[in-house]
């Protein structure tokens, strides 16, 4: 424990003030991440049927590039893999 930290209180009235003084911090601490919190989840704006095909579009295409690269090392790079067959 940090001894800077460690105050004395002599009076009710002394603990009192610091009980508000950390109600009060708390208070601001929870308002600062309420505020970020919603800062967090943004609800996101609908999107256009345009921008859905286009979406569509984009991720077919990348699938199907995918797709021919993989069949494409498959075909090329096969031997370096042919340890990991079983033998009949």
């Amino acid at each position: 424990m940090r001894t800077d930290r460690i105050k004395d209180y002599r009076t009710l009235e002394q603990i009192r003030q610091r009980k508000d003084e950390l109600r009060r911090q708390i208070d601001r601490d929870g308002q600062h991440i309420e505020g970020l919190w919603g800062k967090l989840f943004v609800k996101r704006e609908e999107s256009t049927r345009g921008e859905f095909i286009a979406n569509i579009i984009s991720h077919s295409a990348l699938a199907i590039d995918t797709f021919l690269m993989v069949r494409k090392l498959r075909r090329d790079y096969s031997g370096l893999f042919s340890f990991l067959k079983r033998k009949r």
